[in-house]
């Protein structure tokens, strides 16, 4: 996780520097096949023009959205990505949200969140 952690952020304030660091960090766990938005797109920082997928960061809580590597139970992929992202989100409460699972021989895609119907 060395990668992550050399990944500048102005401080706790930094929204999207957070998130941005907060994302490298829960890529980086073996248990976590990819971040992703969420099927209503509620896993994501906006701000200045930028768009962090999968990272939600608000001032006293992080949610992250993840697809999880098939056959790894989920209290091992919480217990890893709370190792990973507790030392960077100064005490704010981490909430993890496993959204899919990665089949072996898938690919791992975010659609995004679903189209909306279109009025007529």
């Amino acid at each position: 996780m060395s990668n992550s952690r050399s990944l500048q952020f102005a401080g706790p304030d930094d929204l999207v520097g957070l998130a941005t660091v907060v994302a490298a960090s829960v890529q980086q766990c073996p248990a976590v096949a990819a971040l992703t938005a969420g099927r209503f797109g509620q896993f994501g920082t906006f701000l200045a023009g930028r768009h962090v997928t999968g990272v939600s960061v608000d001032a006293d809580r992080i949610d992250i959205g993840v697809v999880a590597r098939f056959g790894v139970p989920v209290g091992d992929l919480s217990a890893q990505v709370r190792a990973a992202v507790a030392p960077l989100v100064s005490g704010r409460s981490i909430n993890i949200r496993v959204e899919d699972v990665q089949i072996p021989g898938d690919a791992v895609t975010d659609p995004g969140p679903p189209a909306l119907p279109q009025g007529g």
